[in-house]
């Protein structure tokens, strides 16, 4: 299922579900997304802190049901941080099944992201938060029209680029990915669950930032060894550093082989500057000796 296209002139809920907004910053964020003509609506919520990292979970969680209800709303962009996982209980799986909107953010919005779509089978969006307008490049901007203003059935994902191949071939599968720990932990969560039945393309990302290799390495293994593998056809790794270790290649590499699944890595969607989407729900086939994704029906 997919919700209907953002019109150029559309209305953007904005909801809070992984830190404190500050009004100044926000500021600086909603400017140039009102010049490129679209109106805005943050949550109710949105500025506060009442556990002082960020609004309650049932206070976040309103704000998500209360813009979904919203018949103007089309997009509900969120940004990062930590503790998005807390609103999962508090939201409204039917309204949105009744209500489709397009939902986008990446990072911490990984278990949102992932939730709503096991829950309502809503395609949901990883790679554009809030914070990627605030200095808004072509090729983002060019993600964010064809998804979700210019809407496609099928197409290539656009590259800016060299792919890193890891390990060959070519598999398809529905995309289902995110931030790397989070996504891991995800499979253990009970609003999130993923057909047996089905073939999955994963993608996922982290950064030098906030995990060491040997992280990763914890977070590929505990995904390696649940159930959840065995519907796994390839993987596609996204930004980790700007000179990616290779011994993160390394690890990577021995994922593929061990799973016997193609696997490749790019620069062009995660905590990078390119911030590329993935449409988490859609089908899609890689081709990792040549480096492509084909978006092939929702």
């Amino acid at each position: 299922m997919q919700a209907a296209r953002l019109p150029k002139n559309g209305t953007i809920g904005m909801i809070c579900p992984s830190h404190v907004a500050d009004p100044n910053r926000y500021a600086d964020m909603f400017a140039p997304i009102k010049r490129l003509g679209f109106d805005i609506k943050p949550g109710g919520h949105f500025y506060k802190s009442t556990y002082g990292y960020a609004a309650s979970a049932e206070e976040r969680a309103a704000d998500l049901n209360a813009l979904v209800s919203d018949k103007d709303v089309r997009l509900i962009l969120f940004g990062g941080g930590e503790s998005a996982v807390e609103i999962l209980p508090y939201i409204d799986y039917g309204n949105i099944k009744n209500n489709p909107k397009l939902f986008s953010s990446y990072s911490d919005a990984t278990p949102i992201l992932n939730a709503i779509y096991a829950r309502t089978g809503l395609v949901t969006y990883y790679g554009c938060g809030i914070g990627e307008f605030y200095n808004l490049s072509h090729y983002d901007y060019t993600h964010f029209l064809s998804h979700f203003v210019e809407g496609y059935t099928a197409g290539q994902f656009e590259k800016n680029s060299d792919w890193i191949k890891l390990t060959g071939g070519v598999c398809e599968g529905t995309l289902i990915g995110g931030y790397s720990y989070l996504f891991a932990l995800m499979l253990t969560n009970r609003y999130f669950s993923y057909d047996t039945g089905r073939k999955y393309l994963l993608f996922l990302e982290d950064h030098e930032t906030f995990s060491e290799v040997g992280a990763v390495a914890s977070y590929l293994a505990f995904i390696g060894q649940s159930a959840f593998i065995d519907n796994v056809t390839g993987l596609i790794f996204g930004h980790y550093s700007n000179n990616v270790p290779d011994d993160l290649l390394r690890c990577l590499e021995r994922f593929g082989k061990r799973h016997n699944i193609p696997v490749v890595y790019t620069h062009d969607f995660g905590h990078g500057m390119r911030h590329g989407i993935f449409p988490i729900g859609v089908n899609a086939r890689l081709d990792a000796d040549n480096g492509t994704v084909v978006f092939t029906s929702a």
